[in-house]
């Protein structure tokens, strides 16, 4: 048991007052926090403990936001105590069974179909104050792709033409990005912070990078998630379904399918491209090397995209020999 499990002990036994009980690890993420499921063999009742280090991580976003969308009728985690010093939270337990883990071909629609209901709520909540997914941190993220891909894990030297194009390419997606209706953003909308909840499904994980950008985001790390993927035809039916579910809900202005489509796939090689940087941080920075094995998907999604826009034709062909190369050094 490591100081901070210490710490968790006495925090659930002086502050919360629980005397039975047993603690075991939930999960860990891609950041600094991890979970512990917290179970009372008397009451028969599991929560969540949340370990967040305060010197690593602000935990005053995920307390307010989660308080805003349980407001605006989403099934998020209750927070029944907390305590910002050390970084510790109680939470409601939402479940052991995430997307990543249940969804097949046979509830695909179905599961997907309630994740997008629910998206729409979140996309429909204008009550909160968020920062805005600017220019500055869509290229920040994207920078992560030639620091940590680029010239950390494949150690490229990158000649000046090479770095006109990259700037180019993220400069081309960025004015993409911005010029889509500007929504509630979840910023993590994938299976692995989705849970198979019997009512109110998704229950929805993760939220605490919230912030007001383009209203594909969200959609796309949901339809081509770095977990998971799925045949191009099903992407389109699903994508074709949330765009007229916008357009029910009057959420998006008046918009033809061929320019939503075209946000939607800008959109996901930004995102993918920023997921392919944050997976070789991980290994190198993080020792968690677990995500090297999602590059080939995620630089999959980026070579299939760009290869439809002449725009990304330099980009492309710079991208297909790195792809190759991931694909072989994994077995995929």
């Amino acid at each position: 048991m490591d100081t901070r499990q210490q710490q968790i002990v006495q925090w659930i036994e002086n502050d919360l007052g629980y005397k039975q009980y047993s603690l075991q690890p939930a999960s860990a993420d891609a950041s600094f926090r991890r979970y512990f499921r917290l179970t009372d063999p008397v009451n028969k009742d599991s929560k969540i403990i949340m370990d967040a280090p305060p010197e690593k991580e602000d935990s005053h976003p995920f307390i307010r936001i989660a308080l805003s969308l349980a407001q605006a009728g989403l099934n998020v985690p209750v927070v029944y105590a907390q305590n910002f010093e050390l970084g510790f939270f109680l939470l409601s337990d939402l479940g052991k069974v995430d997307y990543l883990s249940e969804i097949n071909e046979a509830n695909a629609d179905q599961l997907y179909s309630d994740a997008m209901q629910t998206l729409l709520q979140i996309q429909a909540n204008t009550d909160m104050v968020l920062p805005e997914y600017d220019s500055v941190l869509l290229n920040q993220e994207m920078q992560l792709f030639t620091d940590w891909f680029l010239l950390k894990h494949r150690q490229l030297e990158l000649q000046p033409q090479q770095h006109a194009m990259l700037n180019e390419t993220y400069g081309f997606l960025t004015e993409s990005a911005l010029s889509q209706p500007q929504v509630c953003v979840h910023r993590d909308y994938h299976s692995r912070n989705l849970m198979v909840s019997q009512q109110q499904n998704p229950g929805v994980l993760d939220f605490q990078d919230a912030v007001l950008g383009p209203i594909t985001y969200d959609l796309v790390s949901l339809l081509r998630d770095c977990y998971v993927a799925w045949p191009q035809q099903k992407v389109e039916q699903w994508l074709k379904q949330f765009h007229l579910m916008l357009s029910e809900k009057d959420i998006l202005p008046t918009t033809d399918f061929m320019q939503f489509e075209r946000w939607f796939d800008l959109m996901g090689i930004q995102r993918h491209l920023k997921a392919v940087g944050i997976f070789s941080r991980l290994n190198y920075r993080d020792a968690k090397p677990g995500y090297l094995n999602d590059i080939p998907r995620t630089l999959g999604y980026v070579s299939m995209v760009s290869s439809k826009y002449p725009q990304l034709k330099a980009f492309n062909q710079f991208i297909e020999p790195l792809l190759e190369t991931e694909q072989a050094n994994t077995g995929d």
